[in-house]
């Protein structure tokens, strides 16, 4: 049922609860109250708990299980965890695929239809951040690791296949990972198809994942005056019966999606992070130092988890994004400047030219780039996208759903696409212009290190470099940790601080398990895995978006 009206007031436990609507707004009239399901154990415990049953019960208790399993069976665990996603990778690309193109056309035309002047938070909220402080928190946690990790060794990975072209074993089936069908031998066709491959992956596609996500968050709590929790989102499909098993359901899966997520990245910055260390000061790259790092940044993460929004995680989400930038800058103004400069038009031509034979699902020989590359990226952003998504909410408050999109869709795209053309093209240009085949020789975690090492300054440069790994591990980890406590907490806003020590403290565990357990590939393992059942979830947030989005004043 739901009633036009402007409320007053919050619910009686309104510190929990996310903010009323400011003006009249399509609110939905529920009996539930924020917390009824949970147990409290403020009174019984020197720590204090307030933890949805059987939410976060159920979602602990497999968390905690299989870290325990992965730890005991190292060894065997491996070759389960690289079949897994191989064939999750091989047989599930197109479903991946056209939810990902999904995504992207319902982001474009709620920015071209009226819908879009609909405000979240009602027609008189004001936005809760400035331009600045918002931007800045969405990207760094967003795919700031990502960016790091993958921002070089993508561009000039891409461009190698593509160059080579496509390669057949014995039996005439292909086994290199050039995008579509490759440019042998034309180095300027490669670089062009390698870019547009690359900005496909980390462009459009990502960020509509997280802006449905976000947007369907911010339009049922801050407009309609549900909890801000996955299961909300829903209600226009199921009804009162999101407060039972069905909801339960949405939000158990939300979590392990999250985690998983988070510790697919998590074990990326680690290794990265543990070979510019390795790169810059001779400390061994091991298992065990990447193990040690985590365990380090996770304290620091905790930390930060504990300062809450405004302290920890904006402040150092700003850090961030300066220290990007001024990597960033230093790169284009000793780089190929004019390489870069053209090379971002070009790119973004290259991209629209391809973009329809890149985001095809069917009917394409390019099986090792789909699995390997597209598949897994769709499923990693999916199983990041309620951490994201309810993050970018908790912060877009007061904007109208086309500013958001506009700010959480293109400019992000157009900053992925600056980076990995600066950093990326540089590689490229310092393999195909200059012979530096150490870059292209490195492997996956030091190739940005190698392409600092061919421009001035580099010690100081790789410092920088090393210290925004971590830093983006940092706000990934403790935005998270707030985002899985919120779910975990029914809905609650200010859960208990012991709380967010848990899930922080499980983050880190769950990445050593994978990491022991096999490497890269169980973290992907994890994320493609998790992230195939939330992308049913999603494909039915967004008939459930449209519909609220249609109640709301415009």
């Amino acid at each position: 049922m739901t009633e036009k009206i402007t409320p007053t007031a919050g619910p009686a436990n309104s510190e929990d609860a996310v903010p009323p609507p400011e003006g009249a707004t399509e609110i939905i009239n529920t009996d539930y109250e924020i917390g009824q399901d949970n147990i409290n154990y403020r009174r019984r415990l020197v720590f204090e708990f307030d933890v949805h049953n059987p939410v976060f019960g159920i979602s602990a208790l497999a968390i905690v299980t299989f870290t325990i399993l992965t730890l005991i069976f190292q060894s065997t665990l491996g070759p389960f965890f690289v079949a897994t996603r191989d064939f999750l990778t091989a047989n599930l690309d197109w479903f991946f695929i056209i939810a990902g193109n999904i995504f992207v056309l319902l982001c474009a035309a709620l920015v071209l239809l009226p819908l879009g002047r609909v405000r979240l938070g009602g027609p008189d909220a004001t936005p809760d951040y400035n331009y600045i402080s918002w931007f800045s928190m969405l990207f760094a946690a967003g795919m700031g690791i990502g960016l790091m990790f993958y921002g070089v060794s993508e561009p000039l990975g891409n461009f190698t296949a593509a160059f080579e072209g496509p390669i057949t074993n014995a039996d005439g089936v292909r086994t290199d990972w050039a995008p579509l069908d490759g440019m042998a031998g034309d180095a300027e066709g490669a670089r062009r198809l390698a870019m547009a491959a690359t900005i496909f992956h980390w462009a459009l596609h990502p960020w509509a994942i997280y802006a449905v996500v976000a947007l369907s968050l911010a339009l049922f709590a801050f407009n309609k005056g549900l909890p801000l929790t996955l299961r909300s989102v829903f209600y226009p499909i199921l009804g009162d019966r999101i407060w039972g098993w069905p909801g339960h359901v949405v939000d158990i899966l939300a979590i392990l999606a999250t985690l998983f997520g988070l510790a697919t990245s998590l074990g990326i910055g680690a290794q990265q992070a543990s070979a510019g260390l390795d790169f810059l000061f001779g400390l061994p790259s091991t298992t065990g130092s990447m193990v040690v790092l985590i365990i380090v940044i996770t304290a620091i993460a905790t930390i930060s988890v504990v300062a809450g929004m405004d302290k920890g995680v904006k402040r150092l989400s700003e850090l961030n994004m300066g220290l990007a930038l001024l990597l960033l800058l230093f790169v284009v103004v000793v780089g190929p400047t004019w390489q870069i400069t053209t090379g971002f038009f070009k790119n973004l031509l290259a991209y629209v030219e391809y973009l329809p034979a890149l985001s095809n699902p069917i009917g394409r020989t390019d099986d090792n780039f789909r699995h390997g590359w597209t598949a897994f990226y769709w499923a990693w952003w999916i199983s990041w996208s309620p951490f994201v998504g309810m993050f970018i909410a908790r912060v877009s408050r007061g904007r109208t759903v086309r500013e958001f999109i506009i700010a959480v869709l293109f400019i992000p795209s157009i900053v992925s696409t600056i980076w990995m053309t600066a950093l990326g093209g540089t590689a490229i240009s310092q393999v195909v212009d200059q012979g530096m085949t150490s870059v292209q020789s490195a492997v996956l975690e030091l190739q940005l290190f190698e392409m600092l090492a061919g421009l001035p300054l580099t010690p100081l440069t790789s410092l920088v470099g090393i210290v925004l790994v971590i830093v983006f591990f940092i706000t990934s980890s403790d935005s998270g940790s707030l985002v899985i406590d919120t779910i975990g907490a029914g809905g609650k806003m200010n859960a208990p601080t012991p709380q967010r020590v848990f899930w922080a403290t499980f983050e880190g565990l769950i990445a050593i398990a994978l990491l022991l357990g096999g490497g890269l590939a169980a973290l992907q393992a994890m994320a493609v895995s998790t992230g195939f059942p939330f992308t049913i979830v999603l494909l039915g947030a967004c008939f459930a978006l449209v519909k609220g989005l249609v109640t709301e004043p415009r």
